[in-house]
């Protein structure tokens, strides 16, 4: 061939092809030169015949069979694994699929009682309630009673019979017997005359409000939403039932005993935009604290992990373990009378008691903080990790054991374990002081009972303990006579116990709910049945034979406030709270 003015010689190796120049004159002198800038000569080719047609089809029919019963094999073990599994997985979809379509904040629910006031306390009238769970795995094919006798031993179980007997402990809210095997998916429903601990009576303030978000200064003592003995007295149930507030978003959380700013989606979508801004630590916070001791003058910035001790009971403590976090702390001054601090405490993440436990290790720590102030934590109270060599477990079974007498250690109700034992518990201690929390606008373990009413159901009761030693953890103690038809004002002398939910002594019920000068004190809120009808005590309600002590004004607050919140394009603070001044002391009547 011919290209470019010169002749080449086409040369093919297997699949590549050359091409080699030629002279001008188009001849090709064989000569050495010119056989050696050709490539050399390709191997000899191995041809292999191929098999005969019948011979591969029959080869590949073997393979075809092979592969075949390969699969069925497998299919027929994976049928089988799965079929191990298949009610298991069935039953908890269709309980997540139960649990979607449970009721949840409505006026129903918002109206089944009402607030009075006495004594600067806010107080809820007690009411029926049903508590819910569905069917553990461990349960399936067990009797009712031998599971309610083991799991929930706040009872005995002579009496969870007699409620179930009754049909105030049914499942599916049909009434069964005692030796009912439940099955996967039963909803266990148990009746409780309800008593709730009181709050203060301060107001909750509006800082802000729009279409979008909804921003208040918390009073120090009121739980965000409902956790254990608390639900009509908290924040989103106050205000849906006197602002009208209802189906806000949770878009962060404060502790119980925590005051000030709290953020609330009026939208998802608002709810979830702040929880975004949170999560990436895009929201300046400030907290003022009041602390132990006089804080250093320089700043000081906290960097030590944080580890979740025990999530049942809400308790952390720095640890090597724990998760990475931030505090920065700028001492605003020093009363030397009191020798306590008034402290700036910057969190830059927002770990779960994450202000608290930082000033614990630094040995400052709050001055009233019932938790991370407390000789339970050794000699030091935690200062630089030393918690007096006790190990996690002893530290949670010490803390669980002084929780009767103090009353400040709580456990959620949310915990399907906890839902029918009903412990004398505040919220939840290990609420995440700033961590975004969930949008949910409805409980997840609420429900009514159809068709019962409080003219028809029958509680259960508590056991009365012969001791304190057997006394379950989280139930007060029973009054030394507690004959129901007693005249509670005669008994003067007995034993009034420590817990603090509303109780129903005719000590507090008022000829007119409405007159704030009669004899009680008492003033009716938010509607509902009030007075002597109100109070009634329920002849199967242990609760109802207890009297309780009002909490003393200290009970209520922990010096620890929410200050200022600060984002893109957004920015919201409160006024400061009394005990926040350089100069104040605490009153000794409190």
């Amino acid at each position: 061939m011919q290209a470019g003015g010169g002749w080449f010689v086409p040369w093919t190796m297997g699949v590549q092809k050359f091409a080699v120049a030629l002279p001008m004159g188009g001849v090709v002198p064989l000569v050495p030169p010119l056989l050696a800038a050709l490539p050399p000569a390709p191997p000899p080719l191995r041809l292999i015949a191929p098999p005969l047609q019948h011979q591969s089809q029959s080869g590949r029919k073997g393979e075809k069979d092979s592969n075949k019963n390969c699969i069925l094999s497998c299919e027929k073990r994976k049928a089988d694994d799965s079929d191990v599994n298949k009610d298991l997985k069935k039953a908890k979809l269709e309980t997540k699929a139960l649990k979607a379509k449970r009721p949840g904040f409505t006026d129903d629910r918002y109206n089944e009682t009402s607030y009075y006031i006495e004594n600067g306390l806010r107080k809820v009238y007690p009411y029926y309630f049903t508590f819910t769970t569905f069917t553990k795995g461990r349960w399936v094919g067990e009797k009712i009673l031998d599971v309610f006798a083991r799991e929930f031993r706040a009872h005995p179980a002579a009496e969870y019979e007699r409620c179930i007997r009754a049909g105030t402990l049914t499942v599916n809210y049909e009434r069964v017997d005692p030796d009912y095997r439940l099955k996967h998916n039963d909803l266990l429903a148990n009746v409780v005359h309800r008593h709730e601990v009181p709050v203060t009576s301060q107001p909750i303030t509006l800082v802000h409000i729009d279409e979008d978000i909804v921003v208040v200064n918390k009073p120090a003592s009121i739980p965000v939403h409902p956790c254990g003995r608390y639900r009509h007295n908290t924040v989103v149930f106050i205000l849906a039932k006197e602002y009208n507030l209802k189906n806000l978003r949770t878009i962060h959380r404060l502790d119980r005993l925590t005051s000030g700013l709290l953020l609330f989606g009026r939208s998802p979508k608002k709810a979830r935009q702040m929880e975004h801004q949170i999560r990436n630590r895009q929201v300046q916070k400030e907290y003022v604290c009041r602390v132990d001791g006089e804080f250093p003058e320089e700043e000081i910035e906290c960097q030590e992990p944080i580890e979740v001790v025990s999530y049942k009971i809400g308790v952390c403590k720095v640890s090597p373990k724990g998760k990475d976090c931030s505090t920065v702390f700028k001492r605003l001054g020093y009363n030397a009378g009191a020798n306590t601090s008034v402290v700036l405490c910057r969190p830059k993440t927002g770990r779960m008691h994450q202000i608290r436990v930082h000033l614990q290790y630094l040995g400052y720590p709050v001055v009233n903080d019932p938790l991370y102030n407390h000789p339970v934590f050794g000699p030091l109270r935690g200062k630089g990790g030393d918690t007096g060599g006790k190990t996690d477990e002893q530290l949670v079974r010490d803390l669980i054991a002084i929780h009767n007498a103090e009353n400040w250690l709580g456990v959620d109700a949310a915990d399907d374990d906890m839902l029918f034992s009903k412990p004398v518990s505040d919220d939840k201690v290990g609420e995440d002081e700033e961590g975004p929390a969930s949008r949910e606008s409805s409980p997840r373990l609420e429900s009514p009972a159809p068709g019962l009413t409080p003219s028809t159901v029958m509680t259960p009761t508590l056991a009365s303990p012969s001791s304190a030693s057997e006394a379950p953890v989280g139930v007060p103690s029973p009054l030394a006579s507690p004959g129901l038809n007693e005249d509670f004002s005669d008994a003067k002398s007995e034993k009034v116990t420590v817990a603090t939910q509303t109780g129903c002594t005719p000590a507090i019920i008022a000829t007119s709910s409405t007159n704030p000068g009669s004899a009680a004190g008492v003033t009716t809120t938010a509607g509902g049945s009030s007075g002597s009808d109100a109070l009634t005590p329920d002849p199967h309600c242990y609760e109802c034979r207890v009297r309780y002590r009002d909490p003393r004004p200290r009970d209520l607050v922990m010096y620890l406030h929410a200050w200022k919140y600060k984002g893109p394009g957004w920015e919201y603070e409160t006024e400061l709270p009394q005990w926040a001044s350089i100069d104040w002391e605490e009153p000794e009547s409190s």
